[in-house]
Parts: C-alpha cells; structure tokens; sequence
C-alpha cells in the first residue's frame, strides 16, 4: 500500500428512519397496507349490504322474516335437557358475505390483470 493510498471509506450510517422507508420501498408494503385498509372498508360496505339489504329482502320470503334469526334448537338427551340453539341463519348470512366479498376479489384481480397494473400468475411466463 502506498503513502498516498487512503483505505475505503465505510458507507454512511443510515438512521433507523432511513432504513425504515429503504425496507418500505424494497418490499412494497405501502400497497399492502393500503390494499389492507381499502379490503377492511369494502368488507364492511359488503357486511353493510348483506345485514340491510340482503337480510331483509330474503327475510321476506321466511316464516321467522330475517335470515339471521333463522335457528334450530335441539335437547340434550343426556342429563339436564339443556336446550343448545343452532343459529344456521347466521352462517347463511356470513356466507352470502364471503360470496360477495369474493366476487368482488376476482372482479378486481381481472381488471387490474386486463389493464397489466398486475402480473398474472396463473399464465406460463
């Protein structure tokens, strides 16, 4: 090594902010955190949908008038003969629900693929 010759200088010292947004923009997580928050308002637009809409409209054609209120109940055989209520209304409501958030999952998947803002995994590159 010559006189004149310096050794490497170490790369600057990040500060945790620094590194933080590098680690945001590497991984991308801005978008998913908003695709997170705009996912947990449309799902409550789609519950709100289902519950006001949905509920009443189909509650019209049942004998109870709500979905969610439809139920079954059952006896214990054994013992005290406790009553054990099956509320399978309930379960119909929230699987109308998750139909719809679904639906409206694939609808924007094939958007976003047909105008390429997404790659599409399911095609041979």
């Amino acid at each position: 090594m010559s006189k004149d010759a310096q050794p490497p200088t170490p790369p600057a010292k990040k500060t945790l902010i620094q590194e933080f947004f590098e680690f945001l923009k590497t991984f991308g997580v801005i978008g998913l955190a908003i695709a997170f928050v705009i996912g947990a308002a449309a799902s409550k637009l789609v519950t709100a949908l289902v519950t006001d809409i949905v509920n009443p409209l189909v509650g019209l054609f049942l004998p109870a008038g709500d979905l969610k209120a439809m139920s079954v109940n059952a006896t214990s055989v054994v013992g005290s003969g406790a009553i054990s209520e099956f509320k399978y209304g309930d379960l119909i409501a929230n699987i109308i629900d998750f139909l719809i958030i679904a639906f409206i999952v694939f609808i924007a998947y094939k958007q976003l693929s047909k105008h390429k803002l997404l790659e599409d995994k399911t095609k041979p590159a």
